[in-house]
């Protein structure tokens, strides 16, 4: 259920999960992805990096960069792809740090470049060259809207346009460009035929696929019943019980925290790195994944913040985390993803058993979600649905009305395989790739994780009017991970003898 590929016009359909990402977007919630990525620079260095990363991008111009939206009259549905000129003068800016040129006034003019909503006239992604580091250290920020692309896509880009050696490879030849870029753009009807057939193949696609999604759903959930009933005991059966009877304990409402607020446009970031290896050791030893370890580390660092600004709830904090919905080998350029709920234990205080109950919780979601995998769509028809988004969201914005909802998550989540081996831009060695990703009312903070050549790199993306100094936060979450590594080294209490 994907977008189509682009035709003779030049003309690509938007998903309707994309679509959404557009629809939903206010000056208070933008609806980007970006990175920030730091490089060494090698002793004598006299190069200009900026020139460098221009000339970077100027060789390796992929389509998707090249998109623009093309909207249709009275938003009767999404807008469309349509392929167009790029103006590097304007996609690519010099930025100075003031002055000591410190990482936190860097992460403060990252937060500020991220609350930026892209220009929709022109392809919406923007790159910013950071200048003035004191450590002399090179550094940009890229942003680019999730309409476009999501985690992996992104990673997949990353790959076109990096160099993964030392030594500067000869610049990738130009492909010829669609006569659609350079001649005449597709009118009004072309834009308008190109969305409706989209459309109605997605509702034609749903009415087909409806009588199997049901019949899926309702064998997981059948099985579940039967067998916490006392039927159907086989060992699918009981897996599919526990795994069940799991998700609905540990998923519900979360309870109100400072984070669930309607939020303003100002934004906080600050970084955070730790090294993937020992997670991997702590995974091992627990019988967990890595991302359950991440989810007890965030958990453990929501509990300290909490604890200092305010008190810890009873009842646990709950975070929304995506699912990938990609086949393997998959590098298309889109949104490929749904969100699952999982519970972060916030309410166990010792960071083992907080761990392991983390582990399950997550692993009951994972198989549920293994076993719906086949009926989530990555698509859907959106024919008159736009303008109706774009007022559900000014709506929900308004003062009082988050207030007045249940909180369905406290935090958002997020875990992006990055590349395994460093990365370059002429000769200059990347040594950091720090994700930012988006907040939205009700839930004003984004954790967003990204591995990378032995390291987790963590961005902490939020909205100041509900946390106002992200620093504190992943001051934190490394706290947590020091303490569950010496947690880890503790031997285990001996049994007592029984009293003669």
């Amino acid at each position: 259920m994907g977008r189509k590929k682009p035709d003779d016009s030049g003309i690509e359909t938007l998903s309707g999960v994309d679509g959404a990402f557009l629809n939903l977007e206010t000056a208070a919630t933008p609806m980007h992805v970006g990175s920030l990525h730091l490089f060494e620079r090698p002793p004598g260095y006299k190069g200009n990096f900026f020139a460098s990363v221009r000339r970077m991008m100027e060789s390796r111009m992929v389509p998707v960069l090249r998109r623009r939206l093309a909207a249709l009259p009275l938003h009767l549905a999404n807008p469309v792809w349509v392929q167009d000129e790029i103006d590097l003068d304007r996609h690519i800016r010099r930025v100075r740090l003031p002055k000591p040129g410190t990482w936190a006034q860097l992460e403060a003019v990252v937060a500020d470049l991220h609350a930026e909503l892209l220009d929709r006239s022109r392809p919406l992604w923007m790159m910013y060259v950071l200048e003035g580091l004191a450590t002399g250290e090179k550094a940009y920020y890229f942003k680019i809207h999730h309409a476009m692309l999501d985690g992996q896509a992104g990673v997949a880009l990353a790959g076109a346009l990096f160099d993964t050696s030392p030594d500067a490879l000869p610049a990738p030849k130009r492909k010829a460009r669609p006569a659609s870029a350079s001649g005449a753009k597709p009118g009004t009807l072309a834009l308008v035929a190109a969305a409706f057939r989209h459309d109605a193949a997605q509702y034609i696609k749903l009415v087909r696929e409806l009588p199997g999604a049901v019949r899926t759903l309702a064998a997981i959930v059948g099985n579940s019943v039967k067998s916490s009933g006392g039927k159907n005991r086989g060992a699918a059966g009981t897996e599919h019980a526990a795994d069940f009877g799991e998700l609905k304990r540990s998923i519900s409402f979360g309870p109100r925290t400072a984070f669930n607020v309607a939020i303003t446009p100002e934004r906080g970031f600050a970084t955070a790195a730790v090294p993937r290896a020992e997670l991997k050791a702590i995974a091992a030893a627990n019988d967990a994944t890595v991302n359950d370890v991440v989810l007890a580390l965030c958990s453990g660092a929501l509990r300290r913040y909490l604890k200092r600004n305010a008190a810890i709830p009873r009842k646990s904090l709950i975070a929304s985390m995506p699912i990938s919905l990609r086949e393997q080998g998959n590098t298309e350029m889109r949104t490929q993803a749904t969100l699952s709920l999982v519970s972060l234990a916030s309410n166990v205080a010792d960071p083992l058993k907080r761990l392991r109950a983390i582990r399950d919780s997550a692993g009951a979601t994972k198989a549920v979600a293994r076993q719906a995998k086949s009926v989530i769509p990555t698509d859907i028809p959106l024919i008159g649905v736009p303008w109706i988004l774009g007022a559900l969201a000014s709506l929900y914005g308004r003062r009082g009305v988050v207030e007045t909802l249940p909180v369905l998550a406290n935090v958002l989540v997020s875990n992006v395989p990055g590349p395994p081996v460093p990365l370059y831009v002429d000769g200059l060695r990347m040594t950091g790739y720090w994700p930012l990703s988006i907040v939205e009312h009700g839930v004003g903070l984004n954790i967003t994780l990204m591995s990378y050549a032995g390291n987790l790199c963590l961005g902490f993306v939020v909205a100041r009017c509900a946390v106002p100094d992200a620093r504190q936060l992943a001051d934190d979450f490394l706290d947590a991970f020091e303490e569950l590594k010496q947690r880890m080294q503790k031997p285990p209490r001996a049994p007592r003898k029984a009293a003669k």
